[in-house]
């Protein structure tokens, strides 16, 4: 047990804030003693890789890191492999894990920051392809009961960046693995643009898993900043998913606007391009803005806290709600 900390090492957008307490847990027994140990009036959060949260100022409690281990094969046949993945991995790492032994289900996922637990409470997703498509079930342990559940696919009622587990079960309880079923077999999403334009322009005929997650490498590189050298909490906003006819009549005014069709009543627009559009992009309030090449992350030019981020949040949140009477909502949690 550390006693306060700093958490610049633990989370992604670099503000300077410390916490009261901090400690580290490996197995699920560990973590019950911890929450069995500390005050019961005491605040704490689980904390994976830190690469979706902004801290607006000090957390008075405790802060318990996630850091379990394993990446086990279940089960394995001609057409798939079935595994375990501890939910303190790196989310990045067991991607190209997967890749390099030619399993294919995750390579759109690539770069994508963080550890494997967060990756169902956001649901993941990139280029077509979400975390929801592969798992199997959902391990975790319920801190109030006491107890260890397993959720199938179908219990943590994913959405688009959504699930059970930022709903109802937000607060209370923490992954402890997932179990995702891969394709030997590949059948690849490569629909959209960027990621045919590069596969085209590198020349490859013959498409592998380890080919697309360096292929969706160098394009999320060309556009997104890396948080070891520019601080930022990934995309910042969720990209809207609208009624149909709400949508038609901004491309209406707007025929340039990039849509994607969710579904028959459905339509997403980027949100990157709605804070574009709105004058945002590459423009910055005091110590932090937004990134040239892509106005849905918001950068830590140098000494930026998390209050000051929060700040310009709100303020494109106005003025995107103003031009387009759309109300963008945060994908980052806001401590």
């Amino acid at each position: 047990m550390k006693t306060n900390i700093s958490l610049l090492p633990y989370h992604t957008f670099g503000a300077k804030v410390n916490a009261d307490f901090f400690t580290t847990f490996s197995n699920k027994e560990e973590l019950k003693t911890i929450l069995q140990q500390k005050p019961a009036d005491q605040n704490f959060i689980i904390l994976g890789g830190g690469s979706n949260i902004l801290f607006t100022q000090d957390f008075h409690g405790m802060i318990i890191k996630n850091e379990i281990r394993g990446f086990e094969v279940l089960s394995e046949n001609d057409t798939h492999v079935t595994l375990k993945i501890g939910a303190g991995e790196n989310w990045h790492d067991t991607v190209m894990k997967t890749v390099e032994k030619g399993w294919q289900g995750i390579e759109n996922l690539a770069l994508i920051p963080g550890t494997v637990g967060a990756s169902p409470i956001q649901n993941i997703g990139a280029y077509g392809v979400e975390v929801k498509d592969v798992i199997q079930s959902v391990e975790f342990y319920h801190f109030e009961k006491d107890e260890t559940f397993e959720y199938s696919n179908q219990d943590c009622q994913f959405g688009y960046r959504n699930s059970v587990f930022k709903n109802e079960l937000k607060g209370k309880i923490a992954v402890l693995s997932i179990t995702v079923k891969l394709n030997k077999e590949w059948n690849f999403n490569t629909s959209y643009g960027a990621i045919e334009d590069e596969i085209r322009a590198q020349e490859i005929t013959h498409l592998t898993p380890l080919d697309l997650a360096k292929v969706i490498i160098k394009i999320r590189e060309s556009k997104l900043p890396d948080p070891k050298e520019i601080g930022n909490c990934g995309s910042f906003f969720k990209n809207p998913v609208l009624p149909k006819s709400e949508a038609l009549k901004i491309i209406e005014k707007y025929p340039e606007a990039p849509h994607y069709i969710v579904s028959d009543e459905f339509i997403k627009i980027p949100a990157g391009w709605l804070i574009q559009t709105a004058g945002w992009k590459g423009k910055s309030l005091g110590n932090v803005g937004t990134y040239p090449k892509q106005a849905l992350v918001l950068v830590n030019n140098g000494g930026a806290t998390g209050e000051e981020a929060w700040a310009l949040a709100l303020q494109i949140q106005k003025d995107v709600k103003t031009q387009f009477g759309i109300k963008i909502e945060p994908e980052v949690n806001i401590i």
